[in-house]
């Protein structure tokens, strides 16, 4: 047996943390030096993962109480720590998002984590919303107050982006959280909120602040909704988690699912238009629930669309493959105008491995997009189908195509596009659909701020209203009012 003293076990650990140190994923502590400080530090990040969710709202509900005591100069610090460590490790995350999940593609889910890092609001978001009144009778200030403790549950779909994102908005508002995870991206999901609470610890904020349930279930989730100690539910995901948080008798801010149709008319740049749909439909394997999911196209330009899509590099499906197609990407077909249950094993898959299963071989790198002309009953259109298989049909005018696509978005008041020069068929599909974003002769994802000067939200809350959520969001108002007096003119 090999003996080794109290000294070559100091000098080990200082090895081990040195290297930990190095690649940043354990930051030393304010007021802490040397191993220990780390050790320290990685302590209490660690211990922000709960096993039981009682002990998470506990421990939440004690640091947010701290949190709301605190300035808006240290919001805007913890904020900045946040960012910061989120770019730090922006790389690892998106590798680990798509080796646990299965899903999307590592370079786009760089891009999305790094937007969410850059773009997401922060305290200065409540500024749009204080006011004040002064007249006669004295002075009225509105001020923003936060709920105090926020239940969320996010998606498998967009793990360490839903988690930062609404960790940003939370924590900018004063509120803490308890995150559950889709336990299908429970590792990723996790390690950005210990991150996250790494972050907050360092810049001066209280542990505990951001915490998660270490093993996410749907029972944890079930738990959450109906803790005593939850003020707040923020739901992102599909329409059973959605319909389980509004019945729990809690405020609840819900980002469901959608269907995102695009129109294209015969007045649209069609080389654009093209490569708008192209970027918008095949990034991250189209498992973004904003990003377009169907084309209703004027018949006069339906072809020479498809020509230009066939140009940015999609691969039209022959009609001879089709039903072999829809056997593949379908685990149960409902019939005609009806929405299908989609295979699992394709959700965000490449286009290549899915044309690779109907015997179709294409450059992985050169196609990102299959698309498929169907009819306008075909269950493709009418299903979030959550992979880069992308249905096209044809209509005989535009207005027929607001119609169809109105229809095929399905009153989710998620998301719609729409490439045009016709300012009066652009403003008629605008108010009828009624989506929370909705792009004019651009791609989706410039209603998430990429290529555009929107903020980035990764809450859609179609189903309770909000539409892109962000700090001011969730927060109370509180009027303040002073009776006679203040009014200095």
């Amino acid at each position: 047996m090999t003996h080794v003293n109290e000294a070559q076990v100091r000098d080990l650990v200082s090895q081990v943390v040195q290297r930990l140190q190095a690649d940043g994923s354990l930051p030393r502590p304010a007021g802490t030096s040397g191993a220990a400080g780390v050790v320290q530090a990685t302590a209490k990040a660690q211990e922000n993962l709960f096993g039981e969710v009682e002990c998470a709202v506990r421990a939440t509900r004690q640091a947010q109480a701290e949190w709301a005591k605190a300035g808006l100069e240290d919001r805007h610090r913890v904020v900045a720590a946040i960012r910061a460590v989120g770019h730090r490790h922006a790389e690892a995350l998106s590798k680990r998002a798509v080796e646990e999940t299965g899903l999307g593609r590592f370079d786009d889910k760089l891009e999305k984590l790094r937007l969410v890092l850059d773009k997401t609001p922060g305290p200065e978001d409540l500024d749009s919303r204080r006011r004040v009144w002064s007249g006669d009778h004295g002075l009225v200030l509105i001020e923003l107050a936060p709920y105090g403790v926020i239940g969320a549950i996010t998606p498998t779909t967009n793990p360490a982006d839903t988690v930062f994102n609404n960790a940003i908005s939370f924590v900018s508002a004063g509120n803490g959280a308890i995150f559950n995870a889709h336990p299908t991206a429970r590792e990723v999901s996790n390690w950005a909120a210990r991150l996250i609470n790494q972050a907050i610890i360092e810049a001066g904020g209280p542990a505990h602040l951001i915490t998660a349930v270490a093993t996410p279930t749907i029972e944890t989730a079930n738990q959450l909704m109906t803790a005593r100690g939850v003020d707040l539910l923020v739901v992102t995901g599909g329409p059973h988690v959605v319909k389980a948080a509004l019945q729990s008798r809690k405020k609840v801010i819900a980002g469901g699912p959608g269907n995102p149709p695009v129109v294209v008319d015969e007045t649209a740049d069609l080389e654009r238009a093209a490569r708008a749909i192209y970027k918008g439909a095949s990034f991250d394997n189209n498992v973004i629930c904003t990003l377009e999911k169907e084309c209703v196209v004027v018949a006069a330009v339906a072809d020479k669309l498809k020509d230009e899509l066939k140009r940015c590099g999609a691969y039209e499906v022959p009609p001879h493959l089709h039903d072999k197609l829809f056997a593949h990407i379908f685990s149960q077909d409902h019939g005609p105008g009806k929405e299908a249950v989609v295979n699992k094993q394709c959700v965000g898959k490449n286009a290549s491995e899915i044309l690779a299963a109907i015997g179709v071989t294409v450059d992985p790198e050169r196609c990102r997009l299959a698309i498929v002309e169907v009819n306008r009953n075909h269950p493709l259109l009418w299903t979030e189908q959550l992979m880069p298989v992308f249905p096209i049909t044809r209509v005989r005018d535009v207005d027929e195509a607001i119609d169809l696509a109105i229809e095929l978005e399905g009153g989710r008041g998620h998301t719609a596009c729409m490439h045009s020069r016709n300012i009066d068929a652009l403003s008629k599909m605008a108010r009828l659909i009624n989506t929370a974003i909705f792009v004019k002769n651009g791609p989706s994802l410039a209603g998430l701020g990429a290529g555009s000067d929107a903020p980035t939200a990764w809450t859609i809350a179609g189903p309770t209203g909000e539409g892109c959520t962000s700090a001011r969001h969730f927060t109370k108002e509180r009027r303040c009012v002073l009776t006679d007096a203040f009014r200095i003119v």
